[in-house]
């Protein structure tokens, strides 16, 4: 997938400084090329569940961000997140106390 469909799809309106930053986040994240389709999957799934995909702008990593409403939004988000985790084999860290995870990459 092209870098610029990648950001629409996330929901950013593609410029040189974020291509420039999702090719920082694509060379950070190891065996990306295994997961970059399942990173947009997670994204679209998240969509109900008022969470998605992200640009870390503190990180150079996809973050997955929480934002849903009420407590059984979140829990199935965050189910949603471990089944992405266990299915695909990558590596996600949750924060300590935010409801935001990062994804570190294919694990072997």
């Amino acid at each position: 997938m092209q870098r610029e469909a990648m950001l629409i799809q996330l929901g950013y309106a593609p410029n040189d400084a974020l291509v420039k930053q999702l090719e920082s986040i694509e060379s950070n994240t190891p065996g990306y090329e295994k997961i970059q389709k399942h990173i947009m999957d997670l994204h679209d799934h998240l969509k109900v569940n008022n969470a998605y995909v992200a640009l870390s702008n503190s990180n150079e990593r996809f973050k997955i961000k929480i934002e849903s409403s009420t407590p059984e939004l979140a829990q199935e988000a965050h189910e949603k997140v471990q089944h992405f985790s266990e299915k695909f084999k990558v590596s996600v860290r949750k924060l300590e106390n935010k409801e935001t995870y990062y994804i570190e990459g294919f694990s072997h």
